[in-house]
């Protein structure tokens, strides 16, 4: 039995075309959506771009949509996510030179550049992971989305999701090992 989509009470609407119903559902799922393509592709003006598209495909699903058979945010995910690959297998690696400001102003200033050197080698290590073991671990780390859901997102088993999450976390190690050892000493 499918669990039930929080999102339904907004489908009749977006069948119906009211704009109204799309942007509530853009008020709840926009961040979610952004979140996924900056992970997987570095880029801000992209991540936007990817959540355009997404939100456009369900636009122009919606009045064909069939409940039960995944719920609206898990589609989106998976739009958005399948979105990601396709653009990175089009243009290869991105690369970005952003870093966000930290939250906590009360840092010293060395455990700021620490700061940010650590999240430099872990964007780092994350754009040279395969794409989808780089979408396997946005969408359980940076999602926090259930293995089930995960897998359902890439279209592979569970079992299989589980091996590609597994390379990704082999693989993010062995990336961020000089960093552990440089920390060490």
């Amino acid at each position: 039995m499918s669990k039930p989509d929080p999102d339904n009470d907004l489908l009749p609407g977006l069948r119906d075309g009211d704009e109204t119903a799309l942007a509530r559902l853009m008020d709840r799922h926009l961040k979610t959506v952004t979140a996924i393509g900056y992970y997987m592709l570095g880029d801000a003006s992209l991540a936007e771009d990817v959540a355009q598209s997404t939100f456009l495909k369900l636009w122009q699903t919606a009045p064909k949509w069939k409940p039960g058979k995944a719920t609206i945010l898990t589609w989106m995910r998976r739009v958005a996510t399948n979105d990601c690959l396709d653009r990175l297998r089009k243009k290869g690696p991105i690369y970005s030179d952003y870093v966000p400001d930290a939250a906590d102003n009360q840092q010293t200033a060395l455990e700021e550049l620490e700061k940010v050197d650590t999240i430099k080698a872990v964007k780092s290590a994350l754009a040279g992971l395969p794409a989808t073991q780089r979408a396997a671990i946005t969408l359980s780390y940076y999602q926090q989305v259930s293995q089930k859901d995960g897998a359902e997102i890439l279209g592979q088993s569970i079992k299989a999701y589980e091996s590609l999450l597994s390379r990704a976390r082999i693989n993010l190690k062995a990336a961020l090992s000089p960093l552990v050892e440089r920390e060490s000493i």
